[in-house]
C-alpha cells in the first residue's frame, strides 16, 4: 500500500514539474515523458513512449543535419553510465520547428545496474534572446546597427593578427561626416538619425561582406578591409564611399548633402599594431578635412610630424596662457568723414620665449581644434574690455574695441555667461564691446547662436559680420538678426580702382547697408587713393595699414594723442 501511494505522489510530483523528463530504456526507446515535456516538444505522450527518440526530438547540428547517436551526450550516459550535461542544445518539436534548451543526462539504476537514462530538460530560449540583446547593446550601435567602438576594436584586432598570419596588406579608413551637425541643427535630431542609417547602408555597399563597417560614435565611422590581394581595391573603395555620400540625402520631405572626409592607413606598412594603424587613420582623415572635404587621404609619415608639431603648439599655449605670453594688439578704425579715432579691433598674438612673436595664423587653427580657443577668447575679451573701460574714461566716452568670436566660442556656454559677468565687474556699458563674427556662423546658426547673439543685443554690445562678401552671403540674416557694422573684406579693397568691379561691389554693399540701418567698415586699407575711392561712396569707417598696423596698447595711445592735437 505504501509503495501505490509513494508511486503516486512521484508520478503527481513528475507531472507537476515545468521542466521537461523523459527516460529512456536501454535500447534509447522513451519509457517515460512527463507533460511538461509533451508540451514543450508537441507531442501527445503515446506518441513518443516506445520510440527512439533520436531524430525525432533529437539533436542536430546547428545547419540541422542529424549527427550520429554515439555523438549525442545522452547516449553516452547509456553507454558510460555517467551522467552528462549540455547547456546550448536543439530539440524538435513535432511542426518542425526547433528551440534551445539545456539539459541533463543522469544514469537511471535499479538495483545498483544501469537500466537507462533520466533526461531533464528546460526551454532556455527567451534567455538566449536576453542574451543577444545584450550583446547587441553591448557591441552594437543602438542607431546604425553597425559594431559600435568596442566590437570595432575587437575585429581590428582580429584582423591585424589575421593579416599577420596570412601576409596579406589590410586596411583602415576612418570617415567622417563633413557638415552632419548642420542637419542635426537645421533640421533635428530625427532626421540626423535617418541620414546616419542611410549613410551606414551605403558604406556597407562599398565593402565586402568580410570587411567590417563600424560607427565610432557622432558621425565617426570606420572600415577594416581584410585579406586585400589588389592595392587598387582599397582605391576603389575609398572611392565609392566618398562618391556615394555625397549623394544626396533624402530625409521625408527635405533633401541633406554632405560629404564624406576619409582617412586610409595600410597594415604592415603604416604601421604594424593597432594603437599606430588608430593615429595613423586619424591623422590621414584630419588631413582630408584640411584639404578640402569630399575626399580620401592616404596616411603619410609627414601626416605624423605635422601632429607631432600640432600637439608641441597646443602644449606650448597652454604654457602661454599660463605664464602671460600672449599680448593684445590694437588696430585703429579711423572715422573716414572726421579722421577721428574711437574704434580699435583687439588682435592677438604671441610673444613666444624662443620663437619670437608668432602671428595669428600660424596657431588660430590649433586653438580652436583643441578648445584651447576658448579660454584664450576670454583672456583677449577680458584685456579688451580693460582697455575699452580706460580708454573711454582717457581719450573718449564711445570708445570702442572690437573682439574676434569664433564658432568654437559661440557653442561653449560657460564662456559666454564669462564674458557678461566680466562686462558687469567692470562696469562696462555693452556699448564699448563690438563683437567680430563671421558670415559662415551666422548663416549657420542654430537655436543656441541665435540665442547667443540675442544676448549680446540685450547686453547692449555690437555685432559685426567680418569678411562681408568673401563667403555665402544672405540679405536674410540682415534682418534676422540686430547686425550693427559690415565689414568689406579686403580682397574687394585691395584692387580699388575708380571703374572696376571691386569698386562697383563696395559701392552696392555700402549703399544696401545704408538702407538697412547698417554702418560700413572696410578692411585692408593700404593707400590714399582707396580711402577717397571709399570716403566718395560714402563707406563710414576704415582700417588697415594706411592708418596704422595693429600695435601694443601704449603704442596705439600715441596714435590716440596725435588724433587729438
Amino acid at each position: 500500500m505504501q509503495d501505490i501511494q509513494n508511486n503516486k505522489l512521484a508520478e503527481v510530483v513528475l507531472d507537476s514539474i515545468s521542466e521537461g523528463i523523459y527516460v529512456l530504456d536501454l535500447q534509447g526507446n522513451a519509457a517515460f515523458i512527463n507533460p511538461s515535456a509533451c508540451r514543450m516538444l508537441g507531442y501527445e505522450a503515446d506518441e513518443l513512449l516506445g520510440k527512439p527518440l533520436h531524430g525525432l526530438i533529437h539533436h542536430s547540428y546547428p545547419n540541422g543535419s542529424l549527427y550520429p547517436r554515439e555523438k549525442s551526450p545522452i547516449y553516452a550516459t547509456l553507454k558510460e553510465g555517467q551522467p552528462h550535461k549540455a547547456a546550448d542544445e536543439v530539440l524538435w518539436r513535432k511542426d518542425g520547428t526547433s528551440f534551445a534548451v539545456e539539459y541533463t543526462s543522469t544514469p537511471f539504476l535499479v538495483g545498483g545496474k544501469l537500466n537507462g537514462v533520466i533526461v531533464t530538460f528546460s526551454d532556455i530560449t527567451e534567455r538566449k534572446k536576453a542574451e543577444a540583446e545584450m550583446v547587441r547593446q553591448t557591441h552594437y550601435d543602438s542607431i546604425t546597427g553597425l559594431p559600435n567602438r568596442m566590437l570595432f576594436m575587437d575585429r581590428l584586432e582580429q584582423a591585424i593578427k589575421q593579416a599577420h598570419r596570412t601576409g596579406f596588406q589590410l586596411a583602415l579608413m576612418f570617415i567622417d561626416l563633413d557638415r552632419f551637425k548642420e542637419v542635426n541643427d537645421t533640421l533635428g535630431y530625427d532626421k540626423g538619425d535617418v541620414l546616419l542609417k542611410e549613410a551606414a547602408r551605403r558604406l556597407l555597399d562599398c565593402v565586402r561582406e568580410c570587411d567590417t563597417v563600424a560607427r565610432l560614435g557622432g558621425d565617426e565611422f570606420a572600415v577594416v578591409l581584410g585579406d586585400i590581394e589588389d592595392p587598387n581595391s582599397i582605391e576603389h573603395v575609398a572611392q565609392d564611399i566618398v562618391q556615394k555620400i555625397a549623394q544626396p540625402f533624402v530625409l521625408d520631405n527635405e533633401f541633406a548633402y554632405i560629404s564624406a572626409s576619409v582617412g586610409v592607413t595600410l597594415y604592415p606598412q603604416d604601421s604594424d599594431d593597432l594603437e599606430g594603424l588608430l593615429k595613423n587613420a586619424d591623422q590621414a582623415m584630419y588631413s582630408a578635412k584640411t584639404l578640402g572635404r569630399n575626399r580620401y587621404s592616404h596616411f603619410t609619415p609627414s601626416m605624423q610630424e605635422a601632429e607631432q608639431v600640432r600637439m608641441r603648439m597646443a602644449n606650448d599655449m597652454r604654457i602661454a596662457l599660463a605664464n602671460g605670453h600672449f599680448r593684445v594688439y590694437y588696430q585703429p578704425i579711423v572715422n573716414l568723414e572726421s579722421g577721428a579715432i574711437y574704434k580699435a579691433e583687439a588682435l592677438l598674438r604671441w610673444q613666444h620665449p624662443s620663437r619670437g612673436l608668432i602671428a595669428p595664423a600660424q596657431f588660430l587653427s590649433i586653438a580652436e581644434e583643441t578648445g584651447l580657443i576658448v579660454d584664450i577668447g576670454t583672456w583677449v575679451f577680458e584685456q579688451a574690455t580693460s582697455q575699452a573701460k580706460q580708454w573711454r574714461e582717457s581719450y573718449h566716452g564711445d570708445f570702442q574695441i572690437s573682439v574676434n568670436k569664433s564658432k568654437v566660442q559661440f557653442h561653449n556656454l560657460s564662456s559666454h555667461q564669462k564674458w557678461f559677468e566680466h562686462l558687469k565687474q567692470q562696469g562696462l556699458p555693452g556699448q564699448g564691446i563690438a563683437i567680430d563674427i563671421s558670415e559662415g556662423l551666422i548663416l549657420e546658426a542654430n537655436s543656441g547662436v541665435t540665442q547667443h547673439l540675442l544676448d549680446l543685443r540685450d547686453a547692449g554690445i555690437q555685432v559685426a559680420i567680418d569678411d562681408f562678401g568673401s563667403g555665402r552671403s544672405s540679405l536674410s540674416y540682415l534682418k534676422k538678426f540686430d547686425i550693427d557694422y559690415l565689414k568689406i573684406d579686403q580682397s574687394f579693397v585691395r584692387n580699388l580702382s575708380p571703374s572696376s568691379e571691386d569698386m562697383a561691389l563696395c559701392e552696392a554693399i555700402i549703399g544696401m547697408a545704408h538702407k538697412l540701418g547698417l554702418k560700413v567698415i572696410a578692411v585692408g586699407v593700404e593707400t590714399e587713393e582707396q580711402r577717397s575711392l571709399l570716403m566718395q561712396v560714402g563707406c563710414d569707417y576704415a582700417q588697415g595699414f594706411l592708418f596704422s598696423q595693429p600695435v601694443p596698447a601704449e603704442e596705439f595711445e600715441k596714435l590716440l594723442n596725435m588724433a587729438l592735437a
